[in-house]
């Protein structure tokens, strides 16, 4: 199911840099975990499937996934902007403990398991484009409904479903809540809000039945005339989505490697 592959990843904010600089030598330093400890999930495991970054800014976790939703998380795709790899890529779960030597933020924390992935993994890819269907998220006419939240970086998973339909938003910035929606509508959506903060806020709508699924088999008192997301966006956030068809990056893998247990 869509929604439900959307909120397990829905973890963390997507990077735009892979360096940063080291204050006492003026020199560029390669993010990297102090140390990080990588195992197949153990046959049978019944551990809930997830990947967060720990409270504090020093720790992030996955259990049992499998490398190609990591890969998506960490550079902030789509199930469709992912192209290539060996089978075991999608199919093997793992688990990974991955620690830094002090508190980072969370973007910091991405490109460490960035390069995480391309030291242990020996993960190569490349970008390419091509011309798909997508959409473009922006502010509607009457103005942004959202809360404005200047609280300070806490590492909570800043989007969480509680039922079918009833999400919450935490202190979340648009380019993720654009990523999210991706994974709700199966097609990129563009950040064209020029919103740049951090925002709370309730939505409610009915999500379209998977395939196979019928209205009978949802649970009883669960709202199914609801607004659609379109709406919904509209009406309880002040955001629209607009359909169109412009230029996506597609990763494609070169090369990974399972690897060496430690």
């Amino acid at each position: 199911m869509k929604h439900f592959g959307s909120c397990l990843i829905a973890v963390g904010i997507g990077l735009t840099a892979y360096l940063s600089v080291d204050a006492a030598h003026g020199q560029t330093a390669r993010l990297e975990f102090e140390v990080a400890s990588i195992k197949l999930t153990q046959p049978g495991s019944r551990e809930g499937a997830g990947i967060k970054a720990m409270p504090g800014g020093q720790r992030y976790v996955a259990t049992n996934v499998p490398v190609r939703l990591i890969f998506r998380l960490m550079y902030r795709l789509t199930e469709k902007q992912v192209a290539g790899g060996p089978d075991w890529f999608n199919t093997e779960r793992y688990d990974v403990d991955a620690r830094a030597d002090h508190p980072y933020n969370l973007d910091d924390l991405h490109v460490m398991f960035q390069n995480l992935l391309a030291d242990r993994f020996k993960l190569q890819f490349h970008k390419e484009t091509k011309e798909l269907p997508a959409y473009a998220l922006m502010v509607d006419k009457a103005g942004s409904k959202m809360k404005l939240n200047q609280t300070p970086q806490d590492f909570e998973i800043p989007y969480n479903c509680s039922g079918f339909g009833k999400c919450t938003g935490t202190r979340i910035p648009m380019g993720y809540f654009c990523w999210i929606l991706s994974g709700f509508l199966d097609r990129p959506v563009i950040d064209k809000t020029g919103l740049g903060d951090f925002y709370n806020f309730e939505l409610h709508y009915t999500p379209e039945l998977p395939p196979g699924i019928s209205k009978d088999q949802i649970p009883p008192g669960t709202d199914l005339d609801g607004p659609t997301i379109f709406t919904a966006l509209k009406e309880q956030l002040g955001l629209k989505l607009e359909a169109l068809k412009g230029p996506v990056d597609i990763y494609v893998i070169d090369h990974a490697e399972k690897p060496s247990e430690n």
